[in-house]
């Protein structure tokens, strides 16, 4: 086995560690965290045509396309001089699964040895992954990260619910940026923990923003979790449905959380696949939605916005179409996420399709007819995303699904 290098404890005090950027709300506020603990950290937000050209020359053209985009961002950034090689490293997730996510990395790292062997790849997993990096996951920083994803979570949803109907363009975003800045003094002086005044704040905040009461077709977006959410990948595709007179409905990303923690419950039930983390894991599962059934609750009682679905509720949508035992990628999430936003009266659904992202295709494509069935007004439509997939071509294939969104409407 070829030898990378590591990200050492010395590396904090003199290394940048460059990370994709996935959500841009959220991981804007889990960046701060890690630099409160000394790991100086930015994000790559980079989308010129050399992010695709470098993914293609550095991995094989069957791997894919998150992957492809992810080392591309990667390279291109080694390879523009603006980072030191000797004092730069690189932060990529891994869940412990099946698919892209626990294993690129080590594409990433064979690519990154061939032109920049000094350069670190760091990998950020509550798995045991990897015991001899660096780079660790402490309770506390975990912690803060938590509470990270779920203030990104409702910045994101009320933002999104604010942003199609604001009168004064761009008030959305001034008040999300007050508030990204905001919480990055409440999580420095560790006064982040009060969700239920910060929820009350925030969305007060925002519901201040004078807003059209003239209703929008809603459209949700499902798939892939990089493409759901990447700018990058899904070709901006929230600020084209905004272009189009929509409102995007984006399912949070405390569920992707919850569906991989309770995922590892449900292999120890159906496989007796029971191991010394498992007690971990069910607390865990049940601290995250006890938090989410709060986040529910705050939006809720505020009144004025709406409230995501609740996990176990989104359990039970899923199990009419297809077993927990499917959780290779998305795997149940998918068609459980297509179903509820169908029952909460978000029928026209995007499912983002990445080329090479077999389970996806596999589980979202052959579930859509059953959800459709069950709604007969679900209006689905599969976007395939891939270095050969033109921006026309997907946006008039949107256009198609929301002429008949308009169509029904009448």
């Amino acid at each position: 086995m070829a030898e990378y290098a590591k990200f050492t404890e010395e590396m904090k005090k003199t290394h940048t560690i460059l990370v994709p950027n996935m959500l841009p709300i959220h991981f804007k506020l889990i960046i701060r965290i890690l630099e409160a603990y000394g790991y100086h950290c930015e994000l790559l937000e980079s989308e010129s045509k050399t992010v695709v050209e470098e993914g293609l020359k550095n991995v094989h053209n069957d791997t894919c396309y998150p992957c492809l985009l992810v080392v591309g961002q990667f390279m291109e950034a080694l390879k523009s001089g603006k980072y030191d090689p000797n004092r730069t490293a690189l932060l990529i997730t891994q869940t412990g699964g099946g698919c892209r996510a626990s294993n690129y990395i080590h594409l990433l790292r064979k690519c990154v040895s061939e032109t920049f062997p000094q350069v670190p790849v760091v990998s950020l997993n509550f798995s045991g992954l990897e015991k001899d990096s660096g780079f660790r996951m402490t309770v506390p920083i975990t912690l803060k990260c938590l509470y990270g994803v779920l203030y990104g979570d409702m910045l994101m949803t009320i933002y999104n619910q604010c942003r199609p109907y604001e009168l004064i363009r761009g008030s959305s975003e001034k008040c999300l940026l007050k508030w990204q800045k905001k919480l990055d003094t409440l999580f420095k002086e560790n006064k982040f923990t009060n969700t239920k005044k910060i929820y009350k704040e925030i969305l007060d905040d925002f519901a201040k923003i004078e807003r059209s009461s003239v209703p929008k077709i809603k459209v949700g977006i499902v798939g892939e979790i990089y493409v759901k959410y990447s700018p990058l990948a899904n070709n901006h595709l929230e600020d084209f449905l905004l272009s189009e007179g929509c409102e995007p409905v984006v399912p949070l990303f405390l569920e992707f959380i919850l569906y991989w923690a309770v995922n590892k419950l449900n292999d120890a039930s159906l496989y007796d696949a029971k191991t010394a983390a498992t007690p971990l894991f069910k607390a865990a599962y049940k601290t995250i939605y006890h938090k989410q059934k709060e986040f529910i609750s705050a939006i809720k009682k505020h009144g004025v916005f709406e409230a995501p679905h609740d996990f176990e509720h989104l359990r039970k949508i899923g199990q009419q179409y297809i077993g927990q035992g499917v959780s290779m990628g998305e795997g149940w999430l998918i068609p459980s996420e297509m179903g509820a936003l169908a029952e909460s009266g978000t029928e026209n659904i995007i499912c983002t399709q990445p080329f090479g992202c077999l389970p996806n295709h596999i589980v979202a494509k052959g579930m859509s007819r059953a959800v459709k069935e069950r709604y007969p007004n679900a209006n689905i439509i599969a976007i395939d995303y891939d270095p050969g997939a033109t921006r026309v071509n997907q946006e008039n294939r949107i256009k198609l699904m929301l002429a008949n969104a308009k169509a029904s409407r009448k």
